[in-house]
């Protein structure tokens, strides 16, 4: 009769070698002896490969007129606190220099300013995400 520690790597040795093979369910019996393992494994010798499929290529998108980019990494803010309504929305006129956003980083507040007058046209950034460096913000149609 095996010792318990002959047993307890027998075990496992079985165990190692189903998960290997990809066999689902293996039991053993001998006498008052009884083992069974059940594994989720799979051969991957035997599976068949996924077809691929082509990854469809969006155009890129043009922005009619100028667009707004994030100048840092931040948290952007449309208002100048959560009770404010927007600073800016599509259709209200701008000056030069005039307050768009707030991006946060690093606890420090930065205003983003129009750089020309016009209409906004769009906004591309959504209250409280995370933008990225040179991510388009807005859309401002210059007057012409």
């Amino acid at each position: 009769m095996m010792q318990e520690k002959e047993l307890k790597a027998f075990a496992f040795e079985c165990m190692e070698k189903a998960v290997q093979t990809g066999v689902s369910r293996l039991s053993i019996q001998n006498g008052d002896f009884s083992l069974t393992i059940e594994t989720q494994a799979c051969r991957r010798e035997s599976a068949e490969p996924l077809p691929v499929q082509p990854v469809p290529q969006a155009e890129p998108e043009i922005l009619d007129g100028t667009v707004v980019q994030a100048p840092l990494v931040g948290t952007f803010y449309a208002a100048a606190s959560p009770d404010d309504p927007p600073l800016i929305q599509p259709g209200d006129p701008v000056k030069k220099g005039q307050q768009l956003c707030i991006i946060e980083a690093m606890k420090v507040m930065n205003s983003i300013e129009s750089p020309c007058d016009g209409t906004v046209s769009r906004v591309m950034a959504v209250n409280g995400d995370l933008v990225e460096y040179n991510q388009p913000l807005f859309v401002i149609k210059e007057n012409a």
